[in-house]
């Protein structure tokens, strides 16, 4: 491996570790729930997801689930009807 190339390998590594360097501001993943596969979005701030109870009240498992994953990497959930 040429020195430039490891020089990207540290680099990446200590991005990795600096997680605050992160904001996303939208992704789209699937979510495999208790009884369904669920789409669970994040766009701009705003949390989706296709099940019957974040329909309902605007949060959900799926939801609060990658909200933590993704701790300090996205907007906290707010102004949801629990």
């Amino acid at each position: 491996m040429d020195s430039g190339f490891i020089g990207k390998i540290e680099k990446a590594k200590r991005y990795a570790e600096e997680r605050d360097r992160i904001q996303l501001t939208s992704f789209e993943a699937s979510f495999d729930g208790e009884n369904n596969t669920h789409t669970v979005t994040y766009r701009d701030g705003q949390w989706q997801c296709t099940c019957n109870y974040f329909q309902a009240k605007g949060i959900c498992a799926h939801t609060m689930g990658m909200e933590m994953i993704l701790e300090g990497m996205v907007q906290p959930l707010e102004d949801a009807t629990i």
